[in-house]
Parts: structure tokens; C-alpha cells; sequence
């Protein structure tokens, strides 16, 4: 692969921050949606098309003829992140639902920032009051610093400063999974130049962070072909000592639910070690990840082949040194961050696997053949 340009290593920074600065919420990811429409809409080689249950697929206008030929690839990423809807406004007084999972002790008195209808602009306000056992969404009453024109359907989420880069961490409002959705179109900018990988696609999901209902609709109902293989990005926290921020891309073989697909994550984790090798300066970690459930599980629960890329991850879902809270620390909400060089570590893992994931190799039961076909006679 030749080198990436210093140009175009800013111009996915610049790309990293903007998507992950956007307000995103289950079911309410209309903002990303546009993003990414805009984005196909620049490039005519490619083609933007939505299945009945929201999720985004965007692809080479060849797609469907490649894909006679080589079975299709699909890079995944969801474009949601926990977030707060509003359910009602009078006054200074907002009711607002929580889509996702953060622990309760986090939105004591947290600040947050409102949306106007349009997105245009946001409005600062305080969680007063929770209650943690409300369905199907935890609920949350806030108080507004000024009266506001809100109506149901707004989107709130945390107060931050605005996302920025410092010392090589990219500290953001939302990088899960936002992250992996800047990385996934950095990546297919340069993939979608070439005709030989016209089988390959993105898959971007929706709802995610509440049960994975876009991955779910989309396996069931037809927007996945059989032989599809998925390579899926997400973000997962990190742990210093197993998983570190700045130690690379993580290929992940697993999460607290299940196991990937043994031979495309082996396949995958094969390509990353061989570039690797010729290519000291790269990094890349091989790791279970157990602490999360991510999209790879549902998809191979509907019996396709799937594996795991993912951004080691702080302040996982905006919550703050949840170690020291778990031992009775005030809890805090802070940015998700991950490592600049992560993210391009990512994507440029992306290019790699796309490429090589096709190339022709013995398995690893003819790898065991041959190694019984020289040495299985050996005794004593």
C-alpha cells in the first residue's frame, strides 16, 4: 500500500471530528444520515440506497455484478449513540427518555445540551431528577438555565466542550460509534477507486445502542446476502494494561456474548500480522473485548460470517473512570476519546483486509494436512 500523505491524514482528522460532533440518538440519527449523504452524493462512482429498516448501504454502482464473482464484504458501523429524547417541554421544564446504556449515578446533576428542532442550535440544562426504572427508557426531568421552543422529539446528550485533538487523543461527544463511521468512509474513499474491490460495500446501522435493531432487521430481512462476509467497527473501552489507548487497532475475536466467526476473524487477523511484519511501524492488538456486546454477535446469530475491528475506547458511553466510581467515586460524565493514531491505524487495517481477504491461501485444516503429511509418521 503506498503511503498515506500528511494532507490526507489531516483531511480524515478533519473528517474524524465532524462526524463525531454530530448529535445522534436511536432512532433519531437523522444528522449522520445527511452526512453521509452528502458525502456519496460528492463521489458519482458510488451509490447511497436505504433498506426498510434505515440502515444506509452505500457502494460502487457495480456492486451487484462484482458480486457474481466474489462474494460481497461489507464494512459495518452503527450510527447511534446514547442519547436523550425529548418526551415533553413546558417552560424551563423538559422530560426526557435516555436510549442506551450508562450506569444511574451519572446523570446526577449532569449537565446536557438540548437541541432545537432544526439542529440549528442547543440549549444548556440540568438533570434535576431520574427515574431509573421507567420503560422501555430510563427517564430524566431537566431544567433549562433559559424558557427554550422545544417539542418532543428533540435530541438532548451531554454538555461538552467542542471535540478537539490534544496530544494525539481525539476527545469527542461521541466517538461509539461515530468513530468507526469516519473511519469506514476514509477507508472506502480510497477502496471505491478500485474495480477489483467493486464487491465491496459499507453497511451503516441504526439503533444499535437499544438492542441492535438495525443489524437485527437487516440480517432477517433480506438486505445481507447469504455469503456476505461483515467486517464490523466499533468502538470498545479500553483497559491500560490489556487493551490500551495508542496500542492500535483492535482485531477483536469476541465480546461478552459470543465468539466471532473463527475463520474470517482468523483470516483477518492473519492479514493484519503479515502487513505487520513487513511494515514494523504498524500496530494492531488481537483481543476478546468481553466488556460490551457488538454487532458481529447478532449478525452471526443469523448464521453470517462476521468478525470484529475496533477503537480502544475512554469513557466508554461518556462515563468517567468507571473503575474508581465502582468503588465508590463520584461519578462524572467526560468525552469518549480514542488515539489519532488508532484511527488511522484503522483505517488503513480496513485497506489491508480488503485487499487480502480473497488472496489465495491454504486453510488452516491444510496447514495441519501438511504438517500430518511430513511429520504424522514420527514416533518416538
Amino acid at each position: 500500500m503506498k503511503k498515506t500523505s500528511s494532507a490526507e491524514l489531516r483531511k480524515r482528522e478533519k473528517l474524524l471530528l465532524k462526524l463525531t460532533s454530530l448529535p445522534t440518538a436511536a432512532g433519531h440519527e437523522g444528522a449522520v444520515t445527511r452526512f453521509i449523504g452528502a458525502w456519496v452524493a460528492a463521489r458519482r462512482r458510488l451509490a447511497l440506497a436505504s433498506d426498510r429498516y434505515g440502515n444506509l448501504l452505500v457502494t460502487r454502482a457495480d456492486f451487484k455484478r462484482a458480486c457474481r464473482r466474489t462474494p460481497p464484504l461489507f464494512i459495518t458501523a452503527h450510527l447511534d449513540h446514547p442519547a436523550f429524547v425529548v418526551l415533553s417541554a413546558a417552560g424551563r421544564e423538559v422530560r426526557l427518555e435516555f436510549r442506551g446504556g450508562v450506569q444511574d449515578a451519572y446523570f446526577k446533576g449532569a449537565a446536557i445540551e438540548i437541541f432545537s428542532p432544526d439542529l440549528s442550535r442547543s440549549y444548556p440544562a440540568r438533570v434535576t431528577s431520574l427515574d431509573a426504572e421507567a420503560k422501555p427508557f430510563k427517564t430524566v426531568t431537566a431544567r433549562l438555565d433559559k424558557p427554550a421552543q422545544l417539542t418532543a422529539g428533540c435530541l438532548g446528550r451531554w454538555k461538552f466542550p467542542a471535540a478537539s485533538v490534544k496530544k494525539g487523543i481525539a476527545y469527542t461527544q461521541a466517538c461509539d460509534d461515530l468513530a468507526a463511521v469516519a473511519a469506514a468512509l476514509a477507508a472506502y474513499d480510497d477502496l471505491s477507486k478500485d474495480k477489483k474491490l467493486a464487491h465491496a460495500a459499507l453497511l451503516f446501522t441504526r439503533a444499535e445502542e437499544v438492542g441492535f435493531v438495525g443489524a437485527i432487521g437487516a440480517a432477517r430481512g433480506g438486505t445481507i446476502p447469504a455469503n456476505a462476509r461483515l467486517v464490523c467497527l466499533e468502538c470498545s473501552r479500553s483497559f491500560p494494561h490489556d487493551s490500551p489507548i495508542g496500542g492500535g487497532p483492535i482485531v477483536r475475536v469476541g465480546d461478552r456474548m459470543s465468539v466471532f466467526t473463527p475463520e474470517l476473524t482468523n483470516t483477518v487477523s492473519n492479514a493484519a500480522a503479515a502487513y505487520q511484519k513487513a511494515n514494523p511501524a504498524f500496530k494492531f492488538q488481537r483481543k476478546l473485548m468481553p466488556g460490551g456486546v457488538c454487532e458481529a454477535s447478532a449478525f452471526s446469530f443469523y448464521g453470517f460470517s462476521s468478525t470484529c475491528l475496533c477503537l480502544p475506547l475512554g469513557n466508554y458511553h461518556n462515563m468517567a473512570d468507571l473503575d474508581g466510581v465502582a468503588k465508590g467515586k463520584k461519578a462524572r460524565v467526560g468525552q469518549e476519546h480514542v488515539a489519532v493514531a488508532d484511527f488511522h491505524g484503522l483505517v488503513e487495517l480496513l485497506g489491508v483486509i480488503a485487499r487480502q481477504l480473497d488472496a489465495p491461501r491454504p486453510s488452516p485444516r491444510q496447514s495441519m494436512e501438511k504438517i500430518w503429511a511430513e511429520r504424522g509418521a514420527l514416533r518416538g
